[in-house]
């Protein structure tokens, strides 16, 4: 079971000390900051304190800039590079969000998704780089509910950030946490409205038969998914 971790506060000098604790054996990236950030910033059920976010821009900034100057290399497993992108694709959302906020929607921002944002030596990245040509390339379609865009309708963003030593376990719970949350999804014996996730990318879930990879995480068992039985996506922001 993944265990939330729980803070109230945290020395600086902690953090940079945690920060730059880096495993040079493997040449891997430390995500403690990030992970101390979502602790202190994100609640229980995903909201985002951005204002407090704010205040630890500074740390917060340095841990984006390690992700540009430490990319994944092919000594990484594959459990480390893929929690190095799900952290790069979240807090590049954050990122959008505190660089221009306040804000009410991410849509509201300048062509969010296909903004090359993110740096690694001469090459930059979108939101959409990232997510298909990265994320969904590889072939998991649980990734889908490990990446926030900054949305209420989004898989939450969890107050912690993934490593390699968590994301198995994190890419179940999120799974079957986002399938049966009826803010999310509402499957009961009289209704089935989905998430527009399975609507958009619906090839990636068993190769289109989205009722079967549903039933195997939803509490309540479905034949099929109704053509128009989606639900209507919430761009508003996922704030506090």
């Amino acid at each position: 079971m993944v265990t939330l971790k729980k803070c109230t506060s945290i020395a600086p000098l902690l953090l940079l000390t945690l920060f730059y604790c880096k495993s040079t054996a493997q040449n891997t990236i430390d995500h403690a900051v990030w992970d101390q950030i979502l602790i202190l910033n994100v609640s229980e059920d995903g909201k985002v304190n951005y204002e407090g976010v704010m205040k630890d821009s500074a740390l917060f900034y340095e841990y984006f800039r390690s992700l540009s100057a430490n990319p994944p290399t092919d000594q990484w497993s594959q459990q480390e590079t893929l929690a190095y992108w799900v952290n790069a694709y979240n807090s590049i959302a954050v990122k959008m969000i505190i660089d221009n906020y306040p804000v009410k929607n991410i849509n509201e921002l300048h062509d969010p998704w296909n903004q090359k944002f993110f740096r690694i030596k001469d090459k930059r990245y979108s939101l959409d780089d990232i997510e298909h040509k990265i994320l969904r390339k590889m072939e998991d379609p649980r990734i889908h509910f490990l990446i926030n865009c900054a949305s209420t309708s989004s898989p939450k963003l969890m107050n912690m950030a993934y490593t390699a030593a968590n994301i198995e376990e994190a890419l179940e719970k999120c799974t079957r946490d986002f399938i049966n949350d009826p803010t999310k999804n509402i499957i009961t014996e009289n209704k089935i409205s989905v998430s527009q996730i399975f609507e958009w990318y619906k090839e990636d879930f068993n190769k289109g038969d989205v009722a079967q990879f549903i039933n195997q995480y939803s509490n309540v068992q479905i034949k099929k998914v109704p053509k128009k039985g989606y639900m209507v996506y919430n761009w508003d922001l996922n704030e506090q």
